[in-house]
């Protein structure tokens, strides 16, 4: 499976799972250490976040963690549009100055907010030191992917 066209678009692949990627891109998404999750706002309006993942089997994973929220005691407003709409995409990416390593892979799915799941608190904690020490109280947000796109330069 290419992971663009002779043109060098990039290819949209339908009900692909993560095993799928080419091994480049699986590496990418691997040893990415910050992913931008892609997200509607109450107002349908596109919001990016960077947040940590781990991929656990055929899903990806992130964690509502314990860094300060702007409204205390409120359910995290990323929860609150992910219950409304849980469609999303991740984007993990490499940038370099030297444009011919440039590479980024998108996962689009939905998202289930659950609260717990100790592989997935694992999985993070083994990617992120700050979660041995202090593992995330969740909600935890499990990414069931349904496409992929990949590209590299």
């Amino acid at each position: 499976m290419a992971g663009r066209s002779a043109a060098g678009t990039p290819t949209l692949l339908s009900r692909v799972s993560l095993d799928d990627l080419p091994a480049w891109a699986a590496e990418l998404l691997e040893q990415g250490r910050v992913a931008h999750l892609g997200l509607l706002d109450e107002a349908g309006a596109p919001r990016v976040q960077p947040v940590t993942y781990a991929r656990v089997g055929p899903a990806l994973w992130t964690a509502i963690d314990d860094k300060p929220k702007r409204r205390p005691g409120e359910l995290p407003a990323r929860v609150r549009r992910l219950r409304a709409d849980p469609r999303v995409a991740l984007t993990v990416d490499r940038y370099a100055e030297d444009w011919t390593r440039l590479a980024w892979v998108q996962v689009l799915g939905e998202i289930a907010v659950l609260d717990a799941d100790d592989a997935a608190l694992r999985a993070l904690a083994a990617r992120y030191g700050p979660y041995r020490e202090r593992p995330p109280r969740g909600p935890l947000l499990r990414l069931d992917p349904v496409r992929v796109l990949w590209w590299r330069a």
